[in-house]
């Protein structure tokens, strides 16, 4: 069958296509790039956010009107089943902890499957010089605010065996890029006994031979601190991106443990302070979440402060919204024109901090290694700590030195020396 799939949500959930897509081309089924041309349309949802959630009930509806067999997946299938059914009481329903069914989906009858299942398929198909590998699935935390949670119910870390798999076929066809991703990359291994740590993955993926760069994917602190000193003796080779993904998500105490967050602000720093001391020119990259129940002015004024201190080259701000079936629904909501005023003051920090930084690379020299196509006939290379550099004139996929002439809050703009 001719199979078309769009997807939506984070880089887990592009992993979780990849690996549906794996499952489907094994048993010779044709992926399509447009739904007029599929038998079967999969649309692998999001659902981290309130209009996140209405863009997956508008799509559904849109997709429906293809007429042809509907399977809507990911994490709007498993956070909140009834709603899909009740848009499409036709489609088949798969949870994102439920992947092997899309070959039931696809080649049989209507299926109903969110339950968590055990699984070791890992994708060996990707896109461009990026391969996104799922190294784990579901998280050890339960943050009031998250229903995620309620999607990805079971940690479930994949075998280092068929994770090495995945990237040795992923380096054999071209990628240059491997992201080990997960909801929290740091939690893998807790649900096989707590004897295998990232640290340990990553050893391993990094003796793998090849000229590619490995990237972690987030990590929560309270994770990332069991093991913080393996995570960055490894980070320490030049295979590894100088990159960390910690999202902190308020900068306030009280906020955090209304949040059921597992640190303090002061634990957050000592993290941030260690692994700067370690790993010279690292990159750190937040989440902050504005507008969460509980946070008042001073705990929003501590949030920018702490923004200030610790300089983030790249924070993803959300305004908070109300996630069904979750704690924080329940608690007392800031107003939303307070949420929206706060997200403006944190966007122009945010951009401030982040120009000051990138304007520190102007007229310097780096290495870059080329990943993927830009607008307008550019290419995205990144730097040996992620930051991204537009360039014109070159391939994808290969090493340059570059000199960085402008730059803008959001990268930098180079030509090669």
């Amino acid at each position: 069958m001719k199979v078309y799939f769009e997807t939506y949500g984070c880089a887990l959930n592009k992993g979780d296509t990849y690996i549906m897509m794996t499952l489907l081309k094994q048993r010779n089924h044709e992926i399509v790039n447009n739904p007029n041309e599929a038998d079967v349309i999969v649309l692998n949802t999001c659902d981290v956010r309130l209009e996140t959630g209405e863009r997956m009930k508008s799509r559904i509806k849109e997709l429906r009107k293809f007429g042809k067999k509907l399977v809507v997946a990911g994490c709007f299938s498993g956070a909140e089943p009834g709603v899909v059914k009740t848009l499409a009481p036709e489609a088949s329903i798969i949870g994102p902890q439920a992947l092997t069914k899309i070959i039931d989906a696809v080649e049989g009858e209507k299926v109903f499957s969110i339950n968590a299942e055990r699984s070791e398929i890992t994708p060996k198909v990707f896109e461009g010089k990026i391969a996104i590998i799922p190294i784990a699935d579901g998280c050890a935390g339960d943050c009031s605010f998250c229903i995620t949670k309620l999607a990805r119910r079971t940690l479930r870390s994949y075998s280092m065996r068929s994770i090495v798999e995945a990237v040795k076929e992923a380096v054999k066809n071209g990628a240059v890029e491997v992201e080990l991703t997960g909801q929290d990359a740091a939690a893998y291994g807790l649900d096989l006994g707590g004897k295998i740590k990232l640290s340990d993955l990553l050893n391993e993926v990094l003796s793998i031979e090849g000229d590619f760069m490995i990237r972690i994917g987030m990590m929560t602190p309270e994770q990332f601190a069991r093991d913080i000193d393996g995570i960055l003796e490894a980070m320490r080779n030049p295979k590894l991106f100088k990159f960390l993904h910690l999202p902190v998500q308020s900068g306030d105490d009280n906020v955090l443990k209304l949040m059921n967050r597992k640190y303090t602000v002061d634990e957050y720093k000592e993290l941030v302070k260690e692994a700067k001391s370690k790993i010279p020119n690292i990159n750190i990259t937040t989440d902050i979440i504005i507008g969460h129940p509980g946070e008042d002015e001073n705990a929003f004024e501590n949030t920018l402060e702490l923004m200030k201190e610790i300089k983030f080259e790249r924070v993803h701000l959300a305004m908070y919204s109300i996630r069904p079936n979750t704690r924080s629904a329940l608690m007392k909501q800031v107003p939303d024109s307070v949420k929206k005023e706060r997200m403006r003051i944190a966007y122009k920090l945010y951009e401030d901090i982040s120009l000051s930084i990138h304007k520190e690379y102007l007229n310097k020299r780096t290495k870059v290694i080329t990943t993927e196509e830009g607008k307008k006939g550019s290419i995205i290379g990144r730097t040996l700590n992620y930051i991204p550099v537009i360039l014109n004139g070159v391939e994808i996929g290969k090493w340059y030195d570059v000199e960085i002439i402008d730059y803008s809050f959001f990268d930098l703009r180079g030509t090669v020396v």
